[in-house]
C-alpha cells in the first residue's frame, strides 16, 4: 500500500500530468483538497473509490483516513493543488506517515506561477532585467516568515516576485516594495488560475490594492511583482540562440557559418 502525493496543477483538468491522472484512475481512496482542487480533477477516480474532500478536515482526521486505507491494503491518491512542494502542507503529512511506517511517493504538478505566466503569455526571466524568480508569501494568520525572508530583504534582489497567500495583504506589499521597485512597478494578480472563472488584474504597486478591492478578490490569488512584467520589446535577445554564442551543441565553425 502506498500514499501517492499528487500535484494536480492549478485547476484545469488538462494541466495534470499523465502519471498523476493514472494514479487517480487506479487508487481506491482519493483524498483531495477541495478548496483548491476542483471536483473535475478527481472525477477520474474509480466508480467504487472512496473520494473525500479534505478542506474541512484536520491533519489528524486526514491521517486517520490514510491509516484506515493502509489497514485495508488500499493505495491512496492524496491530491493537492499546483505542485506539492510549494505551500502544500505535505511535509507534516509525510512526517506522520514516517512515524506510522506507511510508504509514500510524490508526483509533481504544474505550479500556479508557471500556469499563470503561460496564460499571460509572458516570460518571468528577461535578459538583463530579471533573471531570478522568488516564490514567497507574507505573514498573516498563518505561520510567520523566517528571519531574512521578509519582503524588504527579498525585494532588494530586484527579482520577479511570485507572492502567494497574500492578496489581503496588498497594503503591506505596497509599503515594503514601493521603496525598492518604485510605485509604478507593474503588478499582476492572477486569480484562480486554470479555473473557469480565471481572471488577471493588471496594475502597479500604487494602484493594485484598489483594483483588487473593486474586483472583490480576497483569496485564491497569486501576485506577481517586478520589472520583467513590463519589459515590452526593450530588452536584448538572450545568448542562447545568438549566432556568435558558442557552446557544445553549436561549435565555433557553425556559429561563424550562420553569422
Amino acid at each position: 500500500m502506498t500514499v501517492h502525493f499528487i500535484g494536480a496543477g492549478p485547476g484545469d483538468p488538462e494541466l495534470i500530468t499523465v502519471r498523476a491522472l493514472r494514479l487517480i484512475e487506479t487508487c481506491k481512496v482519493c483524498l483531495y483538497a477541495g478548496s483548491l482542487v476542483p471536483p473535475a480533477i478527481v472525477e477520474a477516480a474509480p466508480d467504487d473509490a472512496l473520494v473525500m474532500d479534505t478542506a474541512s478536515m484536520t491533519l489528524d482526521e486526514i491521517i486517520d483516513e490514510i491509516a484506515k486505507a493502509h489497514e485495508k491494503g488500499l493505495d491512496v491518491a492524496r491530491v493537492h493543488s499546483g505542485d506539492p512542494s510549494i505551500y502544500g502542507a505535505t511535509a507534516e503529512q509525510m512526517r506522520r506517515l514516517d512515524e506510522l511506517g506507511i510508504e509514500y511517493d510524490v508526483t509533481p504538478g504544474v505550479p500556479a506561477f508557471a500556469a499563470a505566466a503561460a496564460a499571460l503569455k509572458t516570460e518571468l526571466t528577461i535578459p538583463e532585467i530579471a533573471q531570478s524568480i522568488i516564490i514567497t508569501r507574507t505573514s498573516m494568520q498563518s505561520s510567520g516568515m523566517p528571519e531574512g525572508e521578509d519582503l524588504e530583504t527579498l525585494g532588494r534582489s530586484g527579482a520577479t516576485l511570485a507572492i502567494h497567500l497574500s492578496v489581503r495583504n496588498l497594503g503591506e506589499i505596497y509599503r515594503k516594495l514601493s521603496p525598492l521597485y518604485g510605485e509604478d512597478c507593474p503588478v499582476i494578480i492572477a486569480y484562480r488560475v486554470g479555473w473557469p472563472d480565471e481572471a488577471f488584474i493588471h496594475g502597479t504597486l500604487a494602484d493594485i490594492r484598489e483594483k483588487a478591492k473593486a474586483a472583490k478578490i480576497t483569496r485564491t490569488a497569486l501576485i506577481f511583482v517586478g520589472p520583467a512584467l513590463k519589459a515590452g520589446k526593450e530588452f536584448r535577445d538572450s545568448a542562447l540562440y545568438d549566432a556568435n554564442h558558442v557552446h557544445v551543441l553549436r561549435p565555433k565553425k557553425k556559429a561563424k557559418a550562420t553569422a
